[in-house]
């Protein structure tokens, strides 16, 4: 089986790299990133998959600025729904299976419960909205053998995310403030990797039709920016003071929903998934972050 995996410089990208690098996988992968294909244009995606042949895609690139969405609207919107779109339909058409990586926020977090999958989406950014475009697209391109695997909070050793930045922070200052009243479940993203991993190479994804599903995704347990924070330093053994404050304390030109928690009940239960606690994850995270150093 051939797998194409794009997005390949990305947190998801990576940590998908590495457990393939680490282990004796039969299946043939294929990473690449924007100078291999380009989501900004159609028609790069095109001559693409005219060129290459492949039984199955994860699609892992996407627009993921949340604030800069608001003003690049139209680069978001490419990226994450009409790219996906022109995907979708070409990956329809030679019939391979679709593995695509979306978002919490395409929930307005007024639910304060765990989100299913078939709870009413409302998304309150640019970013959201794009990304619930993306998924509705291929709901209605692909019937069958599309998989959409919404993730939260998603971190790792690689790229820009919460994690890196917080530890990069708490070198430069003695004290930072950050938001208490956001409440949602951090993602790792080699946890989401292996999940990915273990979906494509069960006999039962590989030898039938699936009907397209939409499955959420994130490590289990809930907490807040600032909790997540507090148990990074703790970790890390950073000397830094964390102060909670309120979304209104910390505006930001994307709106961000006050809850995303997500049940994970379907995906585990479908898959034989077994979902670590965020915390398990996050000390992993760490560790290989201090080796690094």
């Amino acid at each position: 089986m051939k797998i194409l995996v794009t997005g390949a410089h990305g947190q998801l990208g990576e940590s998908i790299q590495k457990i393939v690098a680490n282990n004796q996988l039969t299946n043939e992968f294929v990473f690449v990133g924007k100078s291999e294909l380009n989501f900004s244009q159609n028609d790069d995606i095109e001559k693409y998959f005219k060129k290459n042949s492949f039984d199955v895609v994860v699609n892992c690139a996407a627009y993921t600025a949340v604030d800069k969405a608001e003003s690049e609207i139209e680069a978001s919107n490419q990226v994450n729904h009409v790219a996906v779109k022109k995907l979708a339909e070409i990956i329809q058409k030679k019939n391979i299976k679709l593995i695509h990586i979306s978002t919490d926020y395409v929930f307005d977090g007024g639910y304060f419960h765990f989100y299913t999958e078939t709870d009413t989406t409302n998304p309150i950014n640019i970013y959201g909205q794009t990304k619930l475009a993306g998924e509705k697209a291929i709901q209605a391109i692909m019937p069958t053998n599309a998989t959409i695997i919404r993730a939260s909070w998603v971190y790792s050793e690689y790229g820009n995310n919460f994690v890196n930045t917080m530890l990069r922070l708490s070198k430069e200052r003695s004290e930072l403030s950050v938001v208490n009243d956001q409440i949602g479940s951090p993602t790792y993203a080699t946890d989401l990797a292996k999940v990915i991993l273990k979906i494509i190479t069960s006999k039962d994804y590989q030898n039938t039709d699936r009907t397209t599903e939409i499955y959420h995704y994130s490590n289990k347990g809930k907490t807040s920016w600032y909790k997540f924070a507090k148990e990074i330093f703790e970790l890390a053994d950073a000397h830094c003071i964390v102060k909670p404050i309120t979304t209104k304390q910390y505006p930001t030109p994307a709106k961000r929903p006050k809850n995303t928690l997500m049940n994970k009940d379907k995906i585990a239960e479908t898959f034989g998934v077994d979902i670590p606690n965020w915390k398990e994850s996050l000390n992993t995270c760490i560790a290989i972050l201090k080796e690094q150093q």
